[in-house]
């Protein structure tokens, strides 16, 4: 950036500045006594000629220049009550030029009748200015002395301080840095009120007249409590030589170096304006100590933005990489707008500072102290509660082991709700560091805008919405918990049924869905919007829908009927809608199923008109089985009961058998085969794997027993004469080997012409008379 346009910012920044915050402090009423010094300055003045010469053309000068401004502002336009923005600054700059100017001048003369003797009464007396200059100095060299030996011997005291605060076994970290720091600074503020202390007793009783505290010494003790007080608590932010008592987080060298630069400037403007000008004033000139106080007041100010100015980047850096930690987009934002223009904001508080302390030192420059001290307390404040938060419900909530069993789902629901809760904290944290910032430099009058009525309704409305949802969130917790609790095998009455995982999971999702709906009509109403008429659009909207979806509502209604009657549930094996899978998904309007080749279906329940459920308490394996007419029935009857019994033995299906086998008998003369049927009683949704077991065990002892199991016969019709007399058929049968590849033996093979195995048939032909029997094949009878 050039230095051009740095200027022109700075500039920018400056008047932004001195009407934010010193338009207030300069709105202030100020009291006769508050211009005593430039009184007296002024005094002193008069009483020189070349001075009062000087002033008095400055003010004819201003007078001829007001006179011609008037003239020409009541001959173009019409007078207003107030100043514009533009002349206000104008007016403010010209006046601080003005008493710079005058100061200095002043200063000048002050300086040439003090060393001439022109000016009466302005004459140096050495050997009282040489008393008292000793006197003074030996309180400061003993004030300063005890002061340092006392600090001197706490060390060990805050070295165990910071020890604890970094590595101690109770408490949150910030918490025991917040005790550790203030009781730090208690131990400091009592090293100073002890310095103190001392001090008078020696400024008292060993310097100068005993058993009196000269004006001189009571000017230095006040000056020290103060200055000493300011820079304790500049060592409460920034302790350099304890990184467990720094309420900063900064390294120890960057703490080192701005304690160290703003103990210097606390010192600097502190001392000077607070022992220096009295004394000069007292002893030598009233104008001289008033200058030499503006000169003081301008150092500091070259000393500060210097420093500003010599720190710009590596404070911007430190932001940006302070941003790019932020979790609020919000927070990202401002850091990163402040690393850019912290400087500018630096350099024009300072300027403030100056102005004030040149136009109205007694009134506004208190002001402007107190005012900084409160933002300052408010920042911190915010910051350390953020902070606290952050290490005391910002960290993953971890559950104990029986608690996490009972409700496993709970932890995660806890830490997806606990940072978006304190993500909104943060948020009303700096609202309140802003609000409160603002009515430290009387932006905003927090006090008198919350005993409004518009203040206190809008805190109320705020409140109450924030009880509101952290009831509705309560309620969603405890209920989701319960239902939780009940799905959960563990801990619930064993494993839930499939009806109970269903029916749960829906009531869990009305649960969420008419407490979200609740919620956001009573916030409306809270927040003053009239819900009555969004409750009957919503009516009729309702209604609208309803009649448009007939079908949607009907898939509705039958859902709700057919989960009460405990129809179907998930993993059940169905029939719906003529297909038949398992049903993997159940909502209020539709189910989803998986047949036996893995489609997946979704049904809707209006077209469902009959639920065939395959796995309600019991099921049966029906199997029909079919014998040769010339086997005995009871013989087959008993390989039946033996197959039964094999599989009763079976490990893996007994326990899905639930009562002996049934045998209805022979319940069809087929045209080929007998058929007998049997049915096992079987756990639901097992009478498959029961039966094709069954099955197995069936063919098994139909072999040993040499039970035929028939298959279809095809009877051959050769015709016949007229006397019933029946061809002979010509029957020939032909073998021939095969090679191993397939092809005949003794043929050539055909390498391009691709091979089929062939294979030989026998076929039983038969030749059926009027009485049924069978003849010998190739008989003509």
């Amino acid at each position: 950036m050039s230095k051009t346009r740095l200027l022109s910012l700075a500039l920018g920044w400056l008047v932004i500045a001195l009407l934010a915050f010193a338009g207030p402090a300069l709105a202030q009423s100020s009291d006769p006594g508050a211009n005593a010094p430039a009184n007296a300055a002024l005094a002193d003045m008069l009483e020189n000629p070349e001075t009062r010469q000087q002033l008095i053309d400055q003010l004819r000068g201003m007078a001829d220049a007001n006179a011609t401004e008037e003239h020409a502002d009541t001959s173009t336009a019409p007078a207003v009550k107030e100043p514009s923005l533009p002349r206000r600054l104008a007016e403010l700059t010209s006046h601080a030029a003005g008493n710079i100017g005058l100061q200095a001048s002043l200063l000048y003369s002050s300086l040439a009748n003090l060393f001439t003797g022109s000016e009466e009464g302005a004459s140096i007396d050495l050997a009282v200015v040489t008393s008292a200059a000793i006197n003074l100095g030996l309180v400061i060299l003993a004030t300063f002395a005890l002061f340092l030996i006392i600090r001197r011997l706490v060390r060990p005291l805050f070295a165990r301080l910071s020890l604890w605060s970094m590595n101690g076994p109770a408490l949150q970290p910030l918490l025991r840095l917040v005790i550790c720091v203030a009781l730090a600074a208690l131990v400091d503020i009592l090293v100073v009120a002890l310095a103190y202390i001392g001090g008078n007793l020696l400024a008292t009783f060993v310097v100068g007249e005993s058993g009196e505290l000269t004006t001189r010494a009571s000017l230095f003790l006040n000056a020290f409590l103060v200055i000493e007080l300011l820079k304790a608590g500049v060592r409460m932010l920034f302790a350099s030589r304890y990184e467990g008592l720094r309420l900063l987080p900064v390294a120890a060298r960057d703490a080192s170096y701005w304690n160290r630069w703003i103990a210097r400037l606390i010192g600097l403007a502190g001392y000077g304006l607070m022992v220096v000008v009295p004394l000069i004033s007292a002893y030598l000139s009233p104008t001289l100590g008033q200058s030499v106080g503006t000169l003081i007041m301008i150092g500091a100010f070259i000393y500060a933005v210097g420093v500003v100015l010599r720190n710009r980047q590596r404070l911007r850096d430190a932001l940006h990489r302070q941003a790019a930690r932020a979790s609020l987009s919000a927070s990202r934002v401002a850091l990163t707008l402040l690393g850019r223009i912290w400087h500018l904001l630096a350099i024009a508080y300072f300027f403030m500072v100056l102005v004030l302390t040149l136009t109205r030192p007694t009134d506004a420059l208190p002001f402007v102290l107190i005012a900084t001290l409160e933002t300052l307390a408010a920042v911190l404040i915010g910051l350390w509660l953020s902070k606290l938060l952050t290490q005391t419900i910002g960290r993953r909530v971890t559950l104990r082991d029986d608690l996490r069993q009972k409700l496993p789902l709970l932890e995660g629901r806890l830490n997806a709700y606990i940072p978006k809760a304190l993500r909104v904290v943060r948020i009303v944290l700096l609202i309140l560091v802003v609000m409160v910032s603002l009515n430290a430099w009387q932006v905003f009058d927090l006090a008198g805008w919350y005993a409004s009525e518009a203040g206190r309704g809008l805190v109320a409305r705020l409140f109450s919405i924030a009880v509101i949802l952290l009831v509705a969130l309560a309620i969603w917790l405890v209920l989701a918990s319960l239902i939780e609790h009940k799905l959960n095998p563990a801990t619930g009455r064993g494993e839930p049924s499939s009806r109970a995982q269903t029916l749960l999971s829906l009531f869990r999702n009305a649960i969420a869905i008419t407490l979200i709906t609740v919620t956001i009509m009573v916030v409306l109403a809270e927040i003053g919007i009239n819900i009555g008429p969004l409750i009957a659009g919503a009516g009729v909207l309702g209604l609208a829908i309803g009649f448009g979806a007939q079908k949607l509502v009907q898939d509705i209604i039958t859902g709700v009927f057919i989960q009460v009657e405990n129809a179907l549930n998930v993993g059940d094996v169905v029939t719906l809608g003529g297909i038949t899978g398992t049903a993997e998904r159940l909502s209020i309007r539709s189910v989803g199923l998986r047949d036996l080749s893995g489609t997946y279906h979704i049904v809707p329940f209006s077209s469902v008109d009959t639920v065939s459920n395959y796995m309600r308490e019991f099921a049966y394996h029906v199997g029909e089985y079919g014998i040769a007419y010339r086997e005995n029935i009871d013989e087959a009857i008993q390989a039946l009961n033996a197959a039964f019994d094999d599989l009763a033995e079976d490990e893996e299906q007994k326990v899905n058998l639930l009562e002996p086998l049934e045998v209805a008998g022979v319940i069809a003369l087929a045209d080929s085969s007998v058929n007998i049927r049997v049915r096992i009683k079987t756990t639901p949704g097992m009478q498959w794997a029961v039966g094709r077991a069954y099955n197995r065990l069936v063919k098994y002892h139909f072999d040993e027993a040499g039970i035929e199991i028939p298959f279809p016969h095809t009877t051959l019709y050769f015709g016949a004469d007229k006397d019933g007399g029946a061809p002979p058929a010509n029957l020939r049968i032909m073998q021939q080997d095969f090679t191993i590849d397939g092809s005949p033996a003794g043929q050539p093979k055909h390498p391009k012409t691709p091979m089929r195995s062939t294979s030989t048939v026998s076929q039983e032909v038969h030749n059926q008379d009027d009485d049924g029997g069978v003849d010998n094949p190739g008989s003509g009878n």
